[in-house]
């Protein structure tokens, strides 16, 4: 595990009076609203069936009395969160482990306040502390939760939970399945290992050694025979990219990045990096007992993340059937009055990481704008840019590494406008997976004020620099 030292516990304390607990209870257009009853969610310490054999210790888990959640017989699962687009959200973190975290809402559009990322929206919520979160979401879609402190760690060990925001106004569908999908770095007696390696870390990250869903290897979902069900995927992995394709059925596309796409789209092979989501609808094959297999095709050895099994009669449905999800808001920018920002994705060997209360890799191998991010420190870097709140602004960035990097905006979303790899649908969303030497032009609204985060999420190399943030004023 990532070291955290009294030292920097000590050094952090001085700032959580700067911030206040439980601010910030309006919309992201700055609409205030009566917060409800939070949900509770520990983070906490647990022990969980994660290979199959073995009773893994010190996992670290969100858990809730609430009835929203969902407990995987091998063990504690983090809970699936479930709201509605438009309507007061709240909850509140109680932290029963042994050192700091927050919650960052992954995709969600939130007042900047809510946005879980220490030293620059909130103070780090310590060791028997908690925190009270309250946004209204203006996006339905797929989203996930997990902590923006001493990231490799809690996250590699289960911190990472799924979000389901809810349109009434979609479609109505036979049957859903959710699906977080993660690796675990375990030795053969089921206990974690070592959550990185340097030479890895300075790669394409170090990927884990048990592969799961929903923390199960393969785990078997049933659904309704010849029914059409929705299968909601978020990639919440700190490494791996997958390649997704069904074997033995037909599923089309009705969302990426929980974005609508305007027409749904038949699933061939679709890319998901780490931030990532997918929402597919299935049909189900019309024989009782008959299955249908999610695969991952990367890097070259077919593995099964999930097998779906028909149970009942047939219910006949058709992918015709299917009608698109209802759009989200829609993304108003102004392309030709637009203001350039160049941002250079690279390696480096300059400015060793600092010590910082979330976490040090003790490294710096990555760079945007040949900067790499110190650590979480009360004295960050300066921003990537100050962007005017209401301006359009075109990202162009440049990935000078032989190496993938799934980038990841907090608190707004951006329309992918051009890429250097050729033609490119006019993708909506809050993560991008830019290629090796991809040139990729992405648009960006500041619609929402505040100190946004700007990193790679492959965490390796976000906790190793390829991290910065954008001030929106």
């Amino acid at each position: 595990m990532i070291s955290i030292s009294r030292r920097t516990l000590l050094k952090g304390s001085a700032v959580v009076g700067a911030f206040g607990l439980g601010a910030g209870l309006a919309g992201p257009l700055g609409k205030a609203f009566a917060a409800p009853d939070p949900l509770l969610l520990d983070a906490r310490f647990a022990d969980a069936m994660l290979d199959g054999r073995n009773v893994t210790k010190g996992v670290m888990a969100y858990t809730s009395a609430g009835s929203q959640v969902e407990v995987s017989p091998h063990g504690y699962l983090p809970p699936t969160i479930r709201t509605q687009r438009g309507k007061p959200f709240a909850a509140r973190l109680i932290n029963r482990l042994d050192e700091p975290t927050t919650i960052h809402w992954h995709g969600i559009r939130l007042p900047n306040a809510m946005d879980g990322v220490p030293f620059l929206t909130q103070p780090y919520v310590y060791a028997g502390d908690s925190f009270d979160y309250a946004f209204s979401p203006p996006d339905a879609g797929t989203f996930w939760y997990h902590p923006h402190c001493n990231t490799l760690t809690q996250i590699g060990r289960g911190m990472s939970g799924m979000l389901i925001v809810e349109d009434p106004a979609d479609p109505v569908f036979d049957g859903e399945v959710v699906l977080n999908l993660r690796d675990f770095r375990l030795g053969s007696d089921g206990q974690f290992i070592e959550q990185f390696k340097a030479r890895d870390a300075a790669k394409t990250g170090t990927f884990g050694t048990v592969r799961t869903a929903n923390w199960q290897i393969d785990p078997v979902e049933d659904v309704p025979a010849g029914g059409l069900v929705r299968v909601r995927i978020a990639a919440t992995d700190v490494t791996r990219i997958y390649n997704l394709k069904l074997d033995g059925g037909e599923a089309v596309v009705v969302a990426l990045d929980g974005q609508p796409v305007a027409s749904p789209y038949p699933l061939d092979l679709t890319v998901v990096s780490p931030g990532q989501r997918l929402d597919l609808v299935m049909r189900a094959p019309d024989g009782e007992g008959q299955m249908v297999r999610l695969m991952d095709l990367r890097p070259s050895t077919p593995k099964v993340v999930a097998t779906f099994r028909a149970v009942g009669t047939s219910l006949n449905r058709s992918l015709g059937d299917i009608k698109p999800l209802q759009p989200n808001p829609p993304f108003e920018a102004d392309i030709k009055g637009a203001t350039e920002i160049p941002l250079v994705l690279s390696a480096t060997a300059e400015q060793a990481s600092r010590d910082s209360i979330c976490g040090t890799l003790g490294y710096s191998f990555w760079a945007i704008n040949k900067v790499p991010w110190p650590g979480d420190s009360a004295d960050p870097t300066a921003p990537l840019a100050e962007l005017k709140l209401g301006r359009t602004y075109l990202l162009n960035l440049e990935n000078l590494t032989p190496h993938a990097h799934p980038i990841h905006l907090h608190g707004t979303n951006f329309k992918v406008l051009a890429s250097s790899k050729g033609p490119v649908a006019p993708l909506i969303s809050d993560t991008y997976l830019v290629l090796p030497d991809e040139k990729v032009q992405l648009a960006v609204v500041a619609d929402n004020p505040g100190d946004w985060v700007f990193h790679c999420h492959i965490i390796e190399h976000q906790k190793t620099g390829m991290t910065g943030y954008f001030r929106i004023t």
